[in-house]
């Protein structure tokens, strides 16, 4: 009992307030997120895969949507890891032309 007493009980402790310490961290990024949407000049399903393929590994985006009916990316990102201007230079870097659609 004293061994329980003195390390497993200790250790179990520890192990939940980090774990609920790394869910309140996981938390504090989503609320961090941005949003930009970005009129592109796409014509067809290709356009809409390469970018996709492409964009959605830059370094700090979170979630990309593609409309091609109303030819528009919608890029969810962390701003401590990316900016609107970077994205956008990575999506002309595909050879489109693209503008920030205001909201």
């Amino acid at each position: 009992m004293k061994i329980f007493r003195l390390i497993v009980l200790p250790v179990t402790m520890c192990a939940f307030f980090f774990g609920l310490a790394a869910q309140v961290k996981n938390t504090d990024k989503k609320k961090k997120t941005k949003e930009v949407t970005f009129s592109v000049n796409m014509t067809c399903e290709n356009c809409k895969a390469k970018i996709e393929r492409h964009i959605s590994w830059e370094k700090g985006v979170k979630d990309l949507t593609v409309n091609l009916d109303k030819k528009q990316v919608t890029i969810k990102y962390d701003p401590a890891k990316t900016a609107e201007d970077k994205l956008k230079k990575a999506i002309e870097t595909l050879e489109f032309t693209c503008q920030k659609v205001e909201e």
